[in-house]
């Protein structure tokens, strides 16, 4: 049994924007869970196509109950295998991704493959604007956990969905040189460490106030 999941969504920056912006994304403040990003190979067909594939190395806790069945290195990272198609004429890109940790192939159980495919293209509504269409396939054959591995697979995915978007968003519009908004939660962190700052500097005021009133 497979999970199927494919959702639609847009970038307000024309397809060309989106397409450098794609080899530009890594890193930004959403994807501190990737570590490593590298090229095996890239060529360009005879209709002008580009195709490249690469290899991207991330973070990827394992759920508990799930660390038992995985070396130790593969409990804390993933490693998976991008694909892609440019074709400029078209003005599309498609991508392949897939998982080559936690997956085997013809030997021991998978215990969670994902894959993904995304299609970049023209909003056919406004031209300024990209469309993308994102489907993924949530699969595992671990005897007796397969479902619930699928479900912790796809409640992964959604939130990664969430964070690719917004990284996206924040390399557009700083490639645009628009400064991003920050977030709620980055908000609350500068105001909580100028918070602990300014009490810092008042407790070494009272401190030292104290001390002149010994010698007074």
């Amino acid at each position: 049994m497979v999970k199927y999941f494919s959702c639609a969504g847009f970038l307000k920056s024309t397809w060309d924007q989106v397409f450098l912006a794609f080899w530009q994304r890594y890193p930004n403040p959403y994807s501190n869970h990737v570590l490593t990003e590298d090229i095996i190979f890239r060529e360009v067909t005879p209709d002008n196509c580009l195709i490249s594939r690469r290899l991207l190395t991330k973070t990827s806790r394992a759920p508990r109950w799930a660390e038992k069945f995985l070396p130790a290195h593969m409990a804390q990272k993933a490693y998976i295998i991008e694909d892609s198609v440019v074709d400029p004429q078209g003005r599309t890109m498609t991508t392949l991704t897939w998982n080559i940790s936690h997956a085997c192939d013809g030997g021991p159980p998978s215990l969670l493959l994902v894959e993904e495919r995304c299609v970049y293209r023209v909003n056919p509504d406004n031209n300024s604007w990209t469309e993308i269409k994102r489907e993924a396939w949530i699969s595992s054959n671990l005897y007796g956990l397969s479902r619930a591995i699928q479900e912790f697979g796809l409640a992964r995915f959604k939130s990664s969905v969430t964070k690719t978007m917004k990284g996206f968003e924040y390399v557009l519009a700083k490639m645009q040189g628009e400064l991003p908004t920050r977030t709620l939660a980055e908000t609350a962190t500068v105001k909580a460490r100028e918070t602990a700052l300014a009490a810092k500097v008042k407790a070494k005021d009272l401190a030292s106030q104290a001390q002149k009133k010994q010698y007074v």
